[in-house]
């Protein structure tokens, strides 16, 4: 009788109907033998790849931040509205906001070449190195002119008041339960949310299965971690980006050795590390979801560069999206134990006190 494989508890979650998928038929089933883990493991490497592609890397802009800065330029050029430099600024400041790499370059050469209003060579500075992030080319070059930006983000590098991402988030709890101990009912019994349908019904069932088995063992939501993974990959086991990053929780070389990850097409292995990914980042945030999350997308520097959620179109999106696909949740419980929070995190909290006057 073959010996059974040692893995962690936490795998031997998995229904014994996963398992028939990856017998052969007739195949006596000794239960002492089979270790749902095997049957796990088989059915992620077997995921099949999605009908649709993975979502978009890049800038997505909304068309209502697209019509203000068209609607700038042509008043930054008198073309078909009367010229007025003034009207030009405010809209491209309030396309800025949003994200618009375009309009943070436009904004950026009116002020370092006084196009009509009072030259700001550090204001400009600071939308020359936004737009350069984004992949703005010319933006690269007067970023590389102007250098380091210096002091908190100007004004039209924050988020718009009424925007849901210039919101405090409410204090998280510290921890989340315990995992569940061997042969325990799954994420329920430990008071986690129901995950909403709509993931449940996009994922792979082999994919859902996993997640709820491991989650807890990582202090993580289910629902959380599904919500990444349709933004990150659309549950593409193989989706490769432009930026290398790779699998279903698109992790790119450098995170994946963080968290030791050694073969990132490895369906278990790319899970587990974005998992670990995402404890480590709710731990550095204290559970705020909206910073979590754009550090995920964009990087912890970023998101402590600009004080809060980067000032990226793409990153934006990516926040809202999963922000919205939990109900509109803006804080998760987190292991204080994973790592001392950011540094930044009070002059975060502070600055964006200070933009909205909403105070913890």
């Amino acid at each position: 009788m073959p010996a059974a494989l040692l893995v962690p508890p936490q795998l031997l979650l998995i229904s014994l109907e996963v398992q028939a998928q990856f017998v052969s038929p007739g195949a006596e089933i000794p239960g002492a033998v089979i270790n749902p883990a095997v049957a796990a493991a088989l059915a992620l490497q077997n995921l099949p790849r999605p009908s649709t592609p993975p979502p978009e890397r890049g800038e997505v802009v909304p068309a209502q931040v697209q019509r203000w800065r068209e609607e700038a330029r042509a008043h930054e050029y008198g073309d078909g509205l009367p010229r007025d430099p003034v009207r030009a600024a405010e809209l491209y400041c309030r396309a800025a906001r949003y994200g618009d790499a375009e309009a943070q370059y436009s904004l950026g050469w009116m002020l370092t070449n006084a196009r009509g209003i009072e030259r700001n060579d550090a204001t400009a500075a600071h939308l020359f190195s936004a737009a350069a992030e984004q992949g703005h080319l010319q933006a690269r070059n007067m970023a590389a002119r102007l250098g380091t930006p210096v002091g908190p983000p100007p004004p039209c590098l924050r988020p718009p008041e009424a925007d849901p991402l210039a919101l405090v988030a409410p204090a998280a709890e510290p921890t989340l339960p315990a995992p569940p101990a061997l042969g325990a009912p799954g994420p329920g019994a430990v008071g986690l949310p129901v995950i909403p349908r709509a993931l449940l019904e996009r994922a792979p069932i082999a994919v859902s299965s996993y997640v709820q088995m491991l989650a807890p063992e990582y202090r993580l939501e289910p629902a959380l971690v599904l919500a990444v993974m349709a933004a990150e990959s659309n549950f593409d086991p193989a989706a490769v980006s432009a930026k290398n990053a790779q699998g279903l929780m698109q992790l790119i070389p450098d995170t994946a050795r963080r968290f030791g990850v050694r073969n990132l097409l490895d369906p278990a292995q790319n899970i587990r590390g974005g998992m670990a990914y995402l404890r480590w980042l709710l731990a550095y945030f204290e559970g705020d979801l909206s910073l979590a999350l754009a550090a995920y997308n964009a990087g912890e520097g970023a998101v402590e560069r600009y004080l809060g959620v980067p000032p990226f179109a793409e990153t934006r999106n990516y926040v809202l999206k999963i922000l919205i696909s939990l109900g509109g949740r803006r804080v998760h419980g987190f292991d204080a134990g994973v790592t001392p929070p950011s540094v930044r995190l009070a002059a975060m909290r502070e600055f964006a006190s200070a933009a909205t006057g909403v105070r913890r």
